[in-house]
């Protein structure tokens, strides 16, 4: 009876943890990690007018503070020294993009066709900047971390290895286009010319091989036209060859408008592995000062709309880095009573919201925007 009933706590036990053919299984610990990714942040006269800045994050600062690395674009100089200044010519002071770090925000470019406006002083000030936010932040829970200016002018890149979760990655931030063709050498400039291009992938290739990391994320500012929504054949081609020289993540932006995504799989594993984000849209601007209300589908109003995207990424010691999900979430610019342009989600909760305190005008707008930025194309391409 003794005997029996110890062969019933060893079959059960055998059980439990997933005995096959008399082997026992441990499940094997899988890593993840997770990431964000949002468009441009700039700085247009109503945007830093309205100095209440940390309104400008707060319906999304819960979601993106969730996440482990939220990376966004810093469209613009960050010069205390000179002031304020809106398009053509855009300068910002640290007090506006800290609001954006505080959201949760920790992963930034700092390069674009706007890192120039202010000459070199406004560059040299904006890394001044940087530098003394990732010291302020380095000893802290959420570090932040920026690419694309040089301390050191030269052909290197400026590129930052982040550790997270038992994770390694490389984020470089690059730009292929300037209004000015000036102080190149002093940021990450891609020339957007098939020598150019042909030059870069290389110097990927070299930069991971020299780096080992379980991700490598890379940032560029695109030679594309603005407000244009279609990816051209030849631009797509050139993101897959830097996929294939170690990026894993193409993170891009520059049109002012949400574009399309794609996934990349591998057909053997079955998995999703690597992404590239043609365009997220504005993150918060000015740019739709005036919504079209009467004509809400008017292609001018897409810039004020955009969308953050979550991927999750997990690994094992058995299964390299795959995308284990990934969720879209649509973003809008909204200016409220108090004439301040807000971030807000755009979502069927907000446009309730709108309706249930009288505000038709902006709840039918908002219903058709979402319908429109809905649309924003997808697609998985397996390898």
């Amino acid at each position: 009876m003794k005997q029996a009933f110890l062969c019933f706590l060893l079959t059960t036990f055998l059980l439990s943890t997933g005995c096959q053919s008399g082997r026992v299984q441990v499940k094997e610990k899988t890593d993840t990690l997770s990431l964000i990714f949002g468009g441009d942040i700039m700085a247009h006269k109503p945007n830093f007018n309205m100095k209440n800045y940390p309104a400008i994050w707060e319906d999304i600062k819960p979601l993106v503070s969730s996440y482990d690395l939220a990376f966004a674009n810093i469209e613009a100089p960050v010069s205390e020294n000179l002031p304020y200044s809106s398009f053509p010519n855009f300068n910002m002071h640290g007090e506006y993009p800290e609001e954006a770090v505080k959201a949760g925000f920790n992963v930034f470019s700092l390069v674009n066709n706007h890192t120039n406006d202010q000459a070199l002083e406004g560059m040299t000030d904006t890394l001044r900047w940087a530098e003394n936010i990732e010291r302020q932040t380095a000893g802290s829970g959420r570090p932040v971390y920026f690419s694309g200016l040089k301390k050191n002018k030269g052909t290197e890149l400026d590129f930052r290895i982040i550790e997270k979760n038992g994770w390694k990655i490389i984020f470089c931030a690059v730009t292929e286009i300037l209004n000015r063709p000036t102080f190149k050498d002093s940021m990450n400039f891609i020339s957007p010319s098939k020598k150019g291009q042909e030059q870069f992938i290389a110097q990927i290739k070299k930069l991971r091989e020299e780096n080992p990391a379980h991700l490598f994320v890379l940032s560029i500012h695109s030679y594309e036209p603005e407000y244009v929504s279609p990816v051209e054949k030849s631009r797509r081609d050139y993101y897959l060859k830097l996929l294939e020289s170690g990026a894993d993540v193409l993170w891009t932006n520059h049109p002012h408008i949400p574009r399309e995504k794609e996934f990349i799989g591998n057909r053997a594993t079955g998995k999703l592995e690597k992404v590239i984000i043609y365009g997220n849209g504005n993150l918060i601007s000015g740019q739709r000062w005036e919504p079209d209300f009467k004509n809400p589908s008017n292609p001018r109003d897409d810039t004020g709309d955009g969308y953050l995207l979550e991927v999750q990424f997990a690994k094992s010691e058995s299964m390299a880095p795959y995308i284990e999900s990934q969720q879209t979430f649509f973003i809008t610019t909204y200016i409220n009573s108090r004439w301040e342009f807000v971030i807000r989600q755009l979502n069927d909760d907000f446009i309730k919201k709108l309706n249930d305190t009288g505000n038709t005008t902006w709840s039918k707008y908002m219903e058709h925007r979402k319908k429109i930025t809905e649309m924003t194309k997808e697609t998985i391409t397996w390898q």
